[in-house]
């Protein structure tokens, strides 16, 4: 390696320690190690300004806009009412489905983006059962940032292995005569929510909540009317609903996400701003909305990007995937492990799309020119990808936003102890569980 390679290399896991520590805030952390690896020449100002995705920060800025006038519609807290009165005032099996609910959603939306619609949904339940909230929400962010690889819509790797292979979205159910990302994917994902369920939410201070019978009789007292204004509530949900169908429809609309999101958020703040004297909406105004957008999530997530920019910059990421290639050709079963287990623990501290566009392109070249099977390699490669980076708030920016939304809720830190108590056995029972199917579907049947 060259010394800026390694100059850029040291800056970074310095940052990430840091993020992950939480010694000092995470925000000015990621953004001191940006100031750092331009100040060596890693890459220039311009350069880090242009590896952020603002297509991402407007979609999630947008998004958390329209996420806000959501959760003034009283929507989550029926649903809230609905999931509990379903669980039986078990919150232990509330949270495990609302979780589950989170990662399934996750197909079709953003995973940040779930968060924020399904937070309101916890903090309401637990103004009444007075449990802590930061460890559902995160919980909620794990299962969201699961599934987004089960198809086509739900995140950027599918998306980027559409690009690379041609995949279509029925290929992400089933592929060369055999099932293939959602049916693994479900069947890793149901086992994991089931063991959480009977192994860690029975046994933690969620299964002994009680209903606080006071804050439940005043509440009772308002005839249980959770979405008071229809018109209003409508509205915001046609809003969304529209913008998420932009969203899926992208290719044919010819716009950018962000695009589309932007301007789904802007016509329903302009709705709202029209309608709200007239039809007397109780709605704050559209400063105090802004200033709820948690603006220091949107900083973290774009100093990533720059972040990882810069060793994309330095070539470091190329340099990793060209250290698989020897691996790859040794044979499908060692190949497939390692690329399988390197890459998950490298997106837990590394914003994943990179690194997996990276290798999805390493892995192609490799089939044009040796002729392997490149299907157990895509498919280990994207399923790693997704799973490990739940390992840390800096391989999933989802877990941040959650623990950020967690934190403010409770009004006091989560620390890193309690955060990888939930993180690492995610990780761990998911990547395998995972890897068992993909050995057996996708491996063994392959080898010569």
């Amino acid at each position: 390696m060259e010394p800026i390679q390694i100059a850029t290399a040291v800056i970074f896991a310095i940052t990430i320690i840091f993020v992950i520590l939480r010694k000092i805030d995470t925000v000015v952390a990621a953004i001191l190690g940006v100031i750092a690896m331009i100040a060596i020449g890693g890459m220039t100002e311009t350069q880090a300004f242009t590896m952020v995705d603002w297509n991402v920060m407007m979609i999630l800025i947008s998004v958390w806009l329209i996420a806000g006038y959501f959760g003034r519609t009283g929507i989550p807290e029926y649903l809230a009412d609905r999931t509990l009165a379903y669980s039986k005032g078990n919150i232990a099996l509330f949270v495990t489905l609302i979780g589950m609910l989170a990662g399934f959603v996750s197909m079709f939306i953003d995973n940040v983006v779930v968060v924020l619609m399904l937070a309101p949904i916890v903090f309401h339940v637990r103004k009444l059962y007075g449990f802590s909230a930061t460890g559902p929400i995160l919980f909620i962010g794990l299962c969201s940032n699961f599934m987004g690889t089960a198809l086509l819509l739900g995140d950027l790797p599918p998306q980027m292995l559409h690009s690379v292979s041609g995949v279509e979205f029925f290929g992400f159910i089933w592929h060369s005569g055999r099932p293939s990302s959602f049916f693994i994917l479900t069947a890793t994902y149901l086992l994991v929510c089931a063991f959480f369920y009977f192994f860690i939410f029975k046994r933690s201070e969620l299964s002994g909540c009680t209903l606080n019978e006071e804050l439940a009789h005043e509440m009772a007292k308002e005839e249980i009317v959770h979405i008071k204004d229809k018109r209003f509530a409508v509205i915001v949900v046609a809003g969304f609903l529209l913008t998420i169908l932009g969203m899926a429809f992208r290719q044919i609309l010819g716009f950018k996400l962000g695009f589309i999101a932007f301007t789904g958020a802007a016509l329903l703040v302009l709705v709202i701003e029209l309608l709200k004297k007239p039809w007397d909406f109780d709605v704050p105004e559209l400063e105090h909305m802004l200033a709820e957008i948690e603006w220091g999530a949107i900083a973290f997530y774009a100093s990533l990007f720059a972040l990882v920019g810069g060793l994309e910059h330095t070539h470091i990421l190329e340099m990793v995937a060209g250290w698989l290639i020897p691996f790859i050709e040794k044979g499908l079963l060692v190949g497939t492990a390692v690329v399988y287990w390197v890459t998950a623990p490298i997106v837990g501290a590394v914003e994943h799309d990179a690194y997996i566009l990276t290798l999805l392109y390493v892995i192609r070249d490799l089939g044009e020119t040796t002729g392997i099977n490149t299907w157990p390699y895509y498919w280990g490669l994207v399923w790693a990808g997704t799973l490990g980076s739940n390992l840390t708030i800096a391989g999933a920016p989802a877990l941040y936003v959650a623990l950020t939304m967690g934190e403010k809720e409770d009004g006091r830190k989560f620390s890193l102890k309690q955060f990888f108590g939930l993180s690492v056995p995610y990780v761990v029972l998911s990547l395998i569980i995972c890897y068992i199917f993909m050995v057996l579907i996708w491996v063994l049947p392959f080898m010569k």
